[in-house]
Parts: structure tokens; sequence; C-alpha cells
């Protein structure tokens, strides 16, 4: 286990608040989050090949038989690693309520009102059952009362209105969508470069 492979400068509590690692591929494109006991294992397999941002955590090891030095490994916040693991080839990333709650803000899109993620729902704006498909220029964050009362009707049918549109996020927003709350500025900053323009992610961040 990675526990008893490596001594830590920090306690295991740091650990566990300690944020995800932004992994890319070697041409810079995010790739996913991963955890330091992951990092480090990428370091140690000697896969990473490049790195941004300031290191979040070292790794202590054990002692050179010739000259008695303790091994360590530094963690970046951002690594690039070599292989072929690529973002979605069509670049549209999964729908998770997770993440469809945190880009309508936790916002019901049709009163307006803020919710926790077990309050909300997702709501088809054309229902399925009109045509409508899963996917996200086709789904909101609703309430349970506003999802009642909207039904298998559309918008013009039930007077509601959106207060926003929905759309679909790139894998760069996807990535800042599933770990809202706990991404390092460098990490921000690295992956709003590549946010679409129409995103409302800029206005949070």
């Amino acid at each position: 286990m990675m526990e008893e492979l490596f001594a830590a400068t920090n306690t295991l509590a740091d650990y566990m608040r300690s944020p995800r690692i932004l992994r890319l591929n070697v041409a810079g494109r995010p790739v996913d989050w991963v955890t330091w006991q992951e990092a480090v294992c990428l370091y140690a397999r000697d896969i990473v090949v490049w790195t941004l941002g300031s290191p979040v955590l070292r790794i202590r090891g054990g002692y050179s038989r010739l000259d008695g030095v303790q091994s360590s490994i530094a963690v970046h916040s951002i690594i690039a690693c070599d292989g072929r693991v690529m973002p979605p080839p069509d670049g549209v990333p999964p729908l998770t309520n997770q993440a469809l709650f945190v880009r309508d803000g936790n916002t019901c899109l049709y009163c307006g009102q803020h919710y926790r993620d077990g309050d909300l729902t997702r709501d088809h704006v054309v229902p399925g059952s009109r045509g409508g498909r899963d996917q996200w220029d086709n789904v909101v964050a609703a309430c349970r009362r506003c999802n009642h009362l909207k039904g298998n009707r559309l918008l013009e049918e039930c007077g509601f209105e959106l207060l926003a549109l929905p759309y679909a996020p790139n894998f760069a927003e996807y990535l800042a969508l599933i770990n809202s709350g706990r991404i390092l500025g460098d990490q921000m900053d690295f992956l709003r470069r590549s946010f679409s323009a129409n995103s409302r992610l800029h206005r949070r961040h």
C-alpha cells in the first residue's frame, strides 16, 4: 500500500483535505483529476513529463545506501503525463446531476431559488415524451415543485420561462464543475483558458 511505501511531511488529516491534482496529457489538454496517491504513482513510474503550478505536497521515501540521502517527490498541482489518455473524442463530457447542478449554480432555472443538491432535480426543457433528449442543452436544474408543475409540458404550454439557457460545457469546464470548491487558483487559471465563451463559470471565477 502507498502508506507503507512512503512517509509524508504532512499528517493524514492534511492529506484527506488536500486538493486533487489536475492531470494533463503531453499536449497540455486536461484529462482528469487524480488523488495525491495516484499522482505519486505517476511520478514513481516516470510518467510525469512536465509540471505547472506550485508543489502542494512532498512525499518522503527511504534513504539511499550509497549517500544516506532520503528520497522525496514534490507533487505539483498540475502534472502532464505521457501516454495516450485523451478527453472524450467528441468533446462532450458525460451528463451527471452533480455537474449539472453546479453548472446552474444550484439554482432552479424556473423559480430562481437556490437549493441544495438533494432538493434539485434534472428537468428536460423539452420532455422526453415530446421528443426531447437527455443531453446538456436540453436539461436544467429545477426544484421539485417546479419540476412537478411543469410536468411533460413545453414552456409555452405552462407559462414557464428559463432564467438562463442550458448549454453543454466543454471538457475543461466539466472538470471545473465536478471538482467545484476544491480547485486551487493555478488550476482554475489553467482550466479557465479553455472555457467556452458562453460559460457561466467565467462570472463565478
